[in-house]
């Protein structure tokens, strides 16, 4: 069997569930190849663990560029001859099915629908490709139920299954938050953590909105934005909040478990989502989530934390200072959480479902 991965982007959450597909997938003695832009952590990452990596330059969103992505990807996959071709994210995927049109078994996997980030005429030509794209379209692989149902509401009738993310559950494990504490430089006390690159999707001004009520409840409580992003710089030059002295910019980290161990809740103040991986790798970790009610929140976290209306910055301050002020509420929902990881989001179980439907793809088994 040879799968060949092709994404863009090529960090965060969709490049991290893309390594571990490779590494399940050639631990069962498949041939795999990541096709990717040449820089960037999943590169760096896949050629360290010994993933055959293929050069893609490829910006993050449509562009100018386009037709010649979309060549230079067809003499890639020509070369590759895969047997299955899994394609990852909405640029992956636009670029991808104009490459192959179907001559090649297609595995689509959005990660958020483009069309729930776009507006206006750029949102209705989305959801026109996506509809149209179907009939390039083997098998769609969504990660929440969620992302399912938008994606028929829309009009895609490509065969879909759900496989919800996983996380490492061996290594992401609760620990006495005191040692991570003192490992990172970080004082006792009331502290929320945040974790995610830092643009508008994942809405960190939000939670920033948010924090002044959490003080006025919670007046020694401190707040982590772990992370960098396009939009970091202007929060930090224009959000009132954003220089107040419990607010900590820690900037990027390859590592995210000792900030979530640290915690005392992790919050997630996303606008949109598909299934993100930051409330499993925090239920994984032992550690409540406070987080608004966007794609596949609600089908994760359950009774693991609080899921909030969608923007609802009153709720969202009202549920943080709430599991700061009680720590036996806080380890009761971390233990839930711990349980559900365990269950539910081990990345194992993720890469066999995903295993099982590529080969069932692969023998002409799913019409």
């Amino acid at each position: 069997m040879r799968v060949v991965h092709v994404t863009q982007p090529v960090e965060a959450g969709v490049a991290a569930v893309v390594l571990d597909l490779a590494l399940a997938q050639r631990a069962r003695g498949w041939s795999v190849v990541v096709v990717c832009p040449p820089t960037g952590w999943l590169a760096d990452r896949a050629r360290g663990l010994g993933i055959d990596v293929r050069p893609w330059h490829a910006t993050r969103q449509p562009g100018p560029m386009l037709v010649k992505e979309v060549l230079a990807l067809r003499r890639v996959l020509t070369r590759l001859a895969p047997d299955v071709v899994h394609l990852h994210s909405s640029k992956a995927g636009l670029v991808g099915r104009l490459a192959v049109r179907g001559r090649v078994p297609t595995v689509f996997q959005p990660h958020l629908w483009s069309f729930q980030t776009a507006r206006g005429v750029l949102r209705t030509a989305s959801t026109w490709w996506e509809r149209r794209a179907s009939r390039w379209t083997h098998l769609v692989v969504c990660v929440s139920d969620d992302e399912l149902v938008i994606g028929r509401e829309a009009g895609v009738t490509a065969p879909a299954e759900v496989v919800c993310n996983g996380v490492d559950t061996d290594r992401l494990r609760p620990r006495a938050n005191t040692v991570a504490r003192a490992a990172l430089g970080l004082a006792p006390g009331p502290l929320a953590v945040c974790v995610g690159r830092l643009a508008t999707l994942k809405g960190q001004d939000q939670l920033l909105s948010a924090w002044p009520e959490v003080l006025a409840l919670v007046p020694d409580a401190r707040l982590v934005l772990v992370g960098d992003g396009p939009d970091g710089h202007g929060w930090r030059s224009t959000h009132p909040t954003a220089d107040h002295e419990s607010v900590r910019w820690w900037g990027h980290s390859d590592d995210p478990a000792p900030f979530y161990t640290a915690a005392d809740v992790v919050v997630l103040p996303s606008r949109a989502e598909g299934m993100a991986l930051v409330p499993l790798e925090a239920m994984a970790c032992g550690r409540p989530v406070v987080a608004f009610d966007v794609g596949g929140v609600r089908q994760s976290v359950a009774d693991a934390g609080a899921v909030v209306p969608a923007g609802d910055i009153g709720a969202l301050a009202a549920a943080v200072a709430h599991r700061l002020t009680d720590p036996g509420l806080a380890a009761a929902e971390g233990r839930r959480g711990r349980q559900r990881a365990e269950l539910l989001f081990d990345r194992s179980r993720m890469a066999d479902q995903i295993a099982t439907l590529v080969d069932k793809l692969a023998r002409g088994r799913i019409t």
